[in-house]
């Protein structure tokens, strides 16, 4: 059928036309407008500035699913509210729809019953420099209500014990940029691969700082109430982005739109906004003074280019995402910084002014024989990076130096997390633990960037990022002694979620209650590490 264009628009998006085709809807700089729809015969390139016809804005702050509820009505939503407005009351310059109507509802937190505790381990709490050999560590339901050496500890009568000999217990990772998906065509799927693998590597809490919307908080939302198995996500929905691109710009002309940004971000669940080339110092100002105001944290990316980087540092940001794009930083910068409360997320896997670490570690390691990315991550996705590795001299990886700038602003008291950007499933978490390593810092120091700084980071250390009585049971259980070989951090036994503990090698529950997640859809299909396909399948669930 032949297709008939009635209307463009190059800023916006979601075009919607009224039952009756007198109208024209659409969304521009998040907003939702209505204009009259003439029938002159060719295709009309729309705007809120149209200026041949009145065109009527009707959202105040953002609009979300437009559509005509009749065909004098329009219908929008922002959060969990429902709001609607006749067009002839637009036109006569209403724009205050009220409250809305609440669309939401509560659902129970997903908490397991019962008490657990994990025997003979060694804990390293993220407390200090605070390791507790043969250690024991009891949760009851989703929190910590004991933690000490195992002479110091009684395990309540009816606590299911795991034998922790040979193990290691830290706080389960924390990975503050994580992009991913978490949603297709607005459905979340009941069993996400790319969330499993994460788990698998003791990633208990993601903070995504540029990810749809709708999809992201709808999937933290289901995790909270137990409906799909995630880790904690958190995030700063669709970015404020500066450059002009449709239906993600966010214009930044006063401290008022700054506002009106941060209060929409906060309506739909954001914990943080990305500010994103908003290319004036005096815009990324605004944002961070609305932030004080609406309570949200600002994390912004200086899209490799090192003025905006210390400005965004002076200017107090919470911190600054993506490494600093030079080969070296100084006294100047570190004392300048250290003054500060601004944190740094180096994402090292994807470190600018060179070769990515990511790189390195598919010249270096068999990336496509790793046992967990086996288990959860489709072939057709693992094999084309990780086996085709470009090999080059060490000293074209810039990582390293990155990762060395990372650690001085550590030592100066800067606090330094991991963000793995979404790279290689889980796993990447870890390179950046090792990649921090690389560049001088300890052990235990890499791996508190991991857990404790990531928690304060986000404004989440009240619940997580150490092992201390009343925190969240979320826990990595690291087969060996990751203190001596930060290598070994990947070898992960069981991950606790919420006091859930995992078989971090198949992701199945085997505390409250055992039972076995139903299989992937690739899991019919089973590969051999070198990539040829087997009789059956791997996963020992007896399936074909």
């Amino acid at each position: 059928r032949e297709t008939q264009v009635i209307a463009r628009t190059m800023m916006g998006d979601d075009l919607r036309i009224s039952p009756d085709g007198t109208h024209l809807a659409f969304i521009e700089d998040q907003n939702a407008h209505v204009m009259p729809l003439p029938a002159v015969g060719k295709a009309l390139t729309v705007s809120p500035g149209f200026g041949a016809l009145k065109v009527a804005q009707i959202s105040s702050d953002e609009a979300y699913s437009l559509h005509f509820s009749s065909p004098d009505t329009l219908a929008w939503t922002l959060g969990p509210r429902l709001y609607t407005m006749r067009i002839d009351a637009a036109f006569e310059g209403d724009t205050a729809p009220g409250d809305g109507l609440d669309l939401g509802w509560s659902e129970p937190l997903a908490r397991p019953e019962g008490v657990a505790a994990i025997i003979g381990a060694t804990l390293v709490t993220m407390v200090g420099e605070e390791v507790i050999e043969d250690g024991v560590i009891v949760w009851a339901s989703d929190r910590i209500i004991a933690i000490g050496a195992r002479d110091t500890v009684t395990v309540p009568a009816d606590a299911d014990v795991i034998d922790g000999t040979g193990l290691t217990v830290t706080p389960g990772l924390i990975d503050a940029h994580a992009h991913g998906p978490h949603a297709s065509g607005g459905i979340v799927p009941q069993q996400n691969w790319q969330a499993l693998a994460t788990l698998a590597f003791g990633v208990t809490t993601i903070h995504d700082p540029s990810n749809n919307t709708e999809a992201i908080f709808a999937s933290s939302e289901m995790q909270k109430a137990g409906l799909i198995v995630t880790p904690r996500v958190f995030s700063t929905g669709t970015i404020l982005y500066g450059a002009k691109a449709p239906g993600i710009f966010a214009q930044v002309r006063s401290l008022d739109d700054a506002l009106r940004h941060l209060r929409r971000r906060k309506a739909v669940g954001a914990i943080s906004v990305k500010s994103y080339n908003q290319p004036r110092r005096d815009q990324r100002q605004q944002v961070v003074e609305a932030s004080r105001q609406v309570g949200l944290n600002v994390v912004p990316e200086g899209g490799s280019t090192l003025m905006h980087n210390l400005t965004m540092v002076v200017d107090g940001h919470t911190g600054v995402e993506h490494a600093l794009p030079v080969a070296k930083i100084y006294d100047d910068v570190i004392q300048l910084w250290s003054a500060t409360g601004v944190g740094y997320t180096p994402t090292l896997g994807v470190s600018y002014g060179g070769l990515m670490g990511e790189n390195y570690w598919y010249a270096k390691t068999d990336v496509w024989a790793h046992p967990k990315l086996n288990a959860f991550v489709p072939r057709e996705i693992l094999d084309p990076a990780s086996r085709r590795a470009t090999i080059v001299p060490d000293t074209e990886y810039n990582h390293i130096n990155a990762a060395a700038g990372a650690a001085a602003l550590a030592e100066a008291g800067v606090g330094v997390q991991i963000g793995a950007h979404g790279q290689r499933e889980g796993l990447a978490s870890h390179w950046e633990l090792w990649m921090l390593v690389q560049g001088g810092m300890t052990p235990h120091r890499a791996l508190m960037s991991g857990t404790r700084d990531g928690a304060r980071y986000l404004g989440l250390d009240n619940d997580l990022g150490t092992l201390e009585v009343g925190k969240l049971a979320d826990l990595m259980v690291i087969r060996g002694d990751p203190l001596e070989d930060i290598r070994v951090s990947d070898q992960v036994a069981y991950t606790v979620l919420g006091g859930t503990v995992y078989d971090a090698d198949q992701m199945n529950p085997i505390w409250p209650v055992a039972s076995e997640r139903p299989p992937l859809y690739f899991e019919a299909t089973a590969y051999d590490t070198d990539g040829t396909p087997e009789t059956g399948c791997s996963c020992g669930r007896g399936h074909p």
